[in-house]
């Protein structure tokens, strides 16, 4: 599912790995790489060299965020996971969430991939 993604925003996803780890090992990564002393749920880094060949990245997510902002708002682990993990993708695709506006249009589609997703399973 989240391969469509990629193909519903017009780009091509060649690789994409997830790596789950701790908020520790997450704080350490933005402290290293953003200069950013904060926990976070996602960081995403894209690899692409040649970018006609499809997106290459790698998403490190971490699980105890996760858990926190599922309780936080209200959802289970496995549906934030989800809206965590097409985040990552949506970034990708060019999304960003550093304004207000861009905030609720990241919002806005996650959760029609969130909505697209479960109408498929049903």
């Amino acid at each position: 599912f989240l391969t469509t993604i990629f193909k519903k925003e017009k780009h091509l996803g060649k690789r994409v790995d997830y790596i789950f780890c701790s908020d520790e090992h997450l704080l350490s990564m933005n402290q290293q790489f953003l200069q950013h002393d904060t926990y976070t749920d996602i960081l995403t880094f894209n690899l692409t060299e040649e970018p006609a060949s499809g997106i290459v990245a790698e998403i490190y997510i971490s699980t105890d965020r996760v858990k926190k902002n599922a309780v936080q708002h209200g959802t289970t682990y496995q549906e934030e996971l989800l809206r965590v993990m097409i985040h990552g993708i949506l970034h990708l695709c060019g999304y960003r969430d550093k304004t207000a506006s861009e905030k609720t249009l990241m919002r806005e589609k996650e959760a029609f991939y969130i909505n697209a997703l479960e109408s498929i399973s049903q």
